[in-house]
């Protein structure tokens, strides 16, 4: 009698198959479509030969269909436009990564001045030494003048 394991996805018990007692995933659809899915990536990344006959298989398939994509976004419209909606984050985020990774300018901790970055994407930006930022500056109201001749 097989002993219950644990199943790597959903975590729920289940007895293995008589028929295949090193079964390691439960029969429930989505586990078992998960545990192909990893499969076939592990697959075309440690099997060339696996690959190349997933990309010949691709390649006919688009071969023989070459309007499938046009007639895809003339269907559907809301997939186009939530398509659209995803690249402009896409860039944004990517313009974002940019300026995290620029560098090149004055180091602005060295200033004697202080400069606030402010707005949504500021956390994204504390590695960042050059910022396009609105700097507002204001009058010290602390201290007193000191009348004291040019040195």
């Amino acid at each position: 009698m097989s002993k219950a394991r644990c199943c790597p996805y959903c975590q729920s018990s289940f007895l293995p198959s008589v028929y295949r007692p090193l079964q390691g995933v439960c029969g429930q659809p989505e586990c078992q479509c998960r545990r192909r899915s990893d499969y076939h990536r592990k697959k075309v990344t440690t099997d060339p030969e696996y690959r190349q006959i997933v990309r010949d298989s691709q390649k006919q398939w688009w071969d023989e269909h070459p309007d499938y994509q046009k007639r895809r976004r003339q269907q559907n419209p809301k997939l186009v436009e939530s398509n659209r909606q995803r690249q402009r984050q896409r860039d944004q985020k990517r313009r974002v990564e940019r300026l995290v990774r620029n560098n090149l300018a004055l180091d602005l901790k060295q200033s004697a001045s202080e400069v606030w970055l402010l707005g949504p994407k500021v956390r994204d930006l504390d590695r960042n030494n050059l910022a396009s930022a609105q700097v507002l500056i204001l009058p010290s109201l602390g201290r007193p003048s000191a009348d004291v001749g040019p040195s």
